[in-house]
């Protein structure tokens, strides 16, 4: 359990411990993302895209679309962790050699060399590019029906010889890259992938035991390579992590924090926290954190949501006290929101309101 001059933290500690540490000071955009461990992205805008509401709350004078424009300066990389984002560079690394999709037959394995060895030859590379010079036709995929010809770059990229550039228009270039060879005893094998589950506990944590298993099983998905390996640190999770029970559930944390200490302080502010934000992802624990279901319901068909489009959780202080939905017409910021209980009455939510709206119209640059 928790060492023995830590004394198991209550459940508020608790609750109070993961908003504060996801919710540091906000820093510069390099120092957040390391900080993070990894950001999750995804294309919708509602009104931006995730990846940019998430670093928002951590970005000091972060402005919608800073990411993509600093991106190339940056020493970080987009690729796959335990879903699709931006991560460290020195991260990344930890996760090659990955091999080829397992979907991926001789024809496909043939198709990916010899695009490979076209983006080598041109340099800096386009998806345009691509089908302008391969006539790959589609492929039946995920219930969907692909272009052949990015499905190959997306493997090449998943696989780390292809890394993304930048993005033009919001366009992926990709440009061919080769990886210094790794040692690979079992050690070391080891030793990556506890660091890589080190990064997902210190980006998701504190965790219940159900949720830790869960985000072992998405790491493996990501590793396969590694799967054993990330199996045996899974095995040894209360030697390498701190823990303890919890309401009924053991939860794990970095090591050498102490939840119960008083510089996880929560402030008062308000914050439209989008579905994929670390303080929001597992929804496990935020069923148990603050007693209702979220649902991300942009998939769920329109007359069957109850919460909307692309419902945002709104923290309050430690509270999440409902949600918003949130969009630009004609340039100028709209929101609907709804509560999981009743609406707070103070006047120091109304005013929290209206100043998370202006903090967000700066984002936005409305």
């Amino acid at each position: 359990m928790c060492p023995k001059s830590m004394a198991s933290p209550t459940f508020q500690q608790l609750r109070r411990y993961a908003i504060a540490r996801s919710l540091f000071k906000p820093t510069n955009l390099q120092r957040a993302i390391e900080r993070l461990g990894f950001v999750q992205a995804d294309p919708m805008r509602a009104p931006a895209r995730a990846q940019d509401l998430i670093l928002a709350h951590r970005v000091k004078n972060y402005l919608v679309g800073d990411l993509e424009r600093r991106y190339p300066r940056l020493r970080i990389d987009e690729g796959f962790f335990i879903n699709y984002g931006f991560l460290p560079r020195e991260t990344l690394a930890l996760m090659h050699p990955r091999a080829a999709p397992r979907s991926w037959n001789a024809k496909m394995h043939a198709y990916g060399e010899e695009l490979l060895a076209f983006v080598r030859e041109r340099g800096l590379t386009t998806p345009k590019d691509v089908q302008a010079h391969f006539d790959h036709g589609r492929i039946r995929r995920w219930g969907g029906d692909l272009n052949l010809s990015n499905h190959l770059l997306e493997g090449l990229h998943y696989r780390g010889l292809l890394r993304v550039v930048r993005r033009e228009n919001g366009s992926r270039v990709y440009e061919a890259v080769e990886h210094p060879t790794e040692q690979n005893d079992p050690e070391t094998r080891l030793a990556r992938a506890g660091q890589l589950l080190d990064v997902a506990v210190g980006l998701y944590g504190p965790l219940p035991a159900a949720s830790f298993g869960y985000l072992c099983v998405l790491l493996r998905n990501g590793v396969r390579h590694l799967t054993e390996e990330v199996r045996q640190v899974q095995d040894k999770a209360r030697s390498r992590y701190a823990h303890a029970e919890v309401d009924g559930a053991v939860w794990y944390w970095p090591k050498g924090e102490d939840p119960a200490a008083a510089r996880y302080g929560v402030d008062d502010k308000l914050r439209f926290l989008t579905p994929f934000d670390p303080i929001v992802w597992d929804r496990r624990r935020f069923l148990r954190f603050w007693g209702w279901e979220y649902k991300f319901e942009a998939y769920v068909p329109a007359h069957k949501r109850r919460m909307g489009h692309y419902a945002m959780p709104m923290l309050w202080g430690e509270e999440v006290v409902g949600w918003a939905n949130l969009k630009v017409v004609n340039g100028r910021l709209q929101h609907e929101v709804g509560f999981a209980g009743h609406r707070p009455r103070e006047s120091a939510f109304r005013l929290a309101m209206h100043e998370a709206l202006h903090q967000l119209q700066q984002f936005l640059g409305l």
